[in-house]
């Protein structure tokens, strides 16, 4: 029997009440995202990014203030205080933990791990994280944790992970094998929390060898690894963790973790290969059954989703899933300024178009997914609404195109100028008549042109082929 089988009876119910429509788009966890582990959490990744863009210099003070709705002096206390004790004194902390985690019973094993969820103030207590932080932040205040107090947490750490594996041990030779996964799960979720990233990985490793785990477990564990992963900006790994979860579901796997999966995947082909086209398919697809939550909040999603699909979508498709899609209406005052870009892109309104691509910068920027493509992403939306003025036109005044555009002339004849000779544009500038020609390729010539080009090349190979034959 596999290691499912029991959690089964109790995912059912759940997964009909996801589907209810609600006003106010309140995403309610899925059967398997609700029992997913907080930690890592994937909004202290952003806050820590966005710190680090400021420190950097790559994010205003003025604009991060606009984004974040504080100071970015109180944020970096929030996170330093959030990955050390929490505001409380070291030894409290530790006691605190230290209850949390000692051996319990079955039954309240089970309330507990139905609240850690919830528990978004929680501090981590992780001596790893904050030294990576006063590193690369240049923390330095004097509330900041000593190294001594720090060598402490790391201690206190030992023993508590002395108790889980003790946990482990006990279930082994008391308890089933759904004790026996939950017992390697308190070890991975914790390491997750309070340790390194090579401790969560070998813990999570040692989850996924269990044997008789089911598909459904398995791309849990594979999930919450590739969570561990992204916080830590390891790309590579999170990219074979998912792979190890496509070949999984492959298997089997119910229709709630291939969404999640999907969500995954789509901001897995951000950050590792730039694959925008791939990542617009998935995004587009998951709108309306997004229940990710601990990946990312849902108005972030969307954002995730405009901006990748803009370059990818039709106009028709555009109106049908962005403009008027009842999901996105429902956050679109959370995210005005992708909302005011798809808007104006669509309503061929040029001069609000570009404005609102200066206020989107900063949020690309702010964003760790979006920030690595920030400058192809303004380039190709550029090309994007050029392109689209330009196919209204077989030719058209460099003055007029600048008005539209609310640009000078100049500015205007530099942008078309690299994009032409980078063969992003079909066209070509008159530069004494001041006129912009489109030179729109026939389509079907082209294709034509292609295949007896392919031709050529076959025959040539082939003829190659003969020679040597006859030899």
């Amino acid at each position: 029997m596999d290691i499912d089988e029991n959690d089964k009876a109790k995912e059912e119910p759940t997964k009909k009440t996801t589907t209810t429509a609600t006003k106010p788009k309140k995403i309610n966890p899925s059967a398997s995202s609700e029992t997913a582990s907080f930690h890592p959490d994937m909004s202290l990744a952003q806050d820590i990014h966005r710190l680090t863009m400021i420190h950097n210099g790559k994010l205003s003070l003025e604009d991060a203030t606009a984004i974040i709705g504080c100071k970015p002096e109180e944020l970096l206390e929030k996170v330093m205080t959030r990955v050390g004790t929490g505001g409380k004194s070291l030894e409290e902390a530790m006691k605190e933990n230290e209850v949390k985690y000692k051996p319990k019973g079955e039954g309240e094993k089970a309330s507990e791990e139905k609240t850690e969820t919830k528990k978004e103030d929680e501090p981590l207590l992780n001596a790893a994280l904050y030294r990576h932080l006063q590193t690369i932040l240049s923390y330095s205040s004097a509330n900041a944790l000593t190294e001594d107090n720090l060598n402490t947490l790391s201690s206190h750490h030992e023993t508590i992970l002395k108790s889980l594996n003790d946990a482990v041990t006990q279930a082994k030779e008391e308890a089933g094998d759904m004790e026996v996964l939950h017992a390697y799960m308190d070890i991975a979720r914790y390491s997750a929390k309070s340790s390194t990233k090579e401790s969560a990985v070998e813990a999570y490793a040692a989850v996924l060898a269990l044997p008789k785990l089911s598909v459904g477990k398995k791309l849990d564990a594979h999930l919450e690894l590739a969570r561990v992963c992204s916080f830590w900006n390891d790309y590579k790994k999170m990219k074979e963790t998912l792979d190890g979860a496509q070949k999984a579901i492959a298997n089997g796997g119910d229709w709630d973790r291939r969404n999640r999966l999907k969500v995954y995947q789509a901001l897995s082909f951000l950050l590792t290969a730039r694959d925008m086209e791939a990542a617009s398919k998935l995004l587009v697809e998951g709108i309306a059954t997004f229940s990710c939550m601990e990946l990312c909040s849902y108005p972030e999603f969307i954002t995730y989703a405009i901006v990748t699909s803009l370059l990818y979508l039709k106009r028709t498709e555009l109106k049908k899933k962005i403009i008027d899609g009842s999901e996105v209406l429902q956050v679109a005052k959370e995210i005005p300024v992708v909302i005011q870009l798809a808007n104006t892109l669509y309503d061929c309104d040029y001069k609000a178009y570009l404005h609102t691509l200066v206020d989107l910068q900063p949020h690309l920027i702010a964003n760790r997914y979006l920030q690595p493509h920030a400058g192809y992403v303004l380039r190709e939306l550029h090309v994007l609404a050029f392109q689209q003025f330009l196919d209204s036109y077989q030719s058209v005044t460099l003055e007029s195109m600048a008005k539209s555009f609310g640009v000078g002339t100049e500015f205007l004849d530099v942008q078309l100028s690299r994009f032409i000779a980078a063969g992003r544009l079909s066209a070509k500038i008159d530069k004494y008549g001041g006129v912009v020609e489109t030179n729109r390729p026939d389509e079907k010539n082209a294709r034509y042109q292609e295949m007896i080009q392919k031709g050529d090349l076959l025959l040539n190979r082939i003829q190659k082929l003969g020679r040597v034959v006859d030899l």
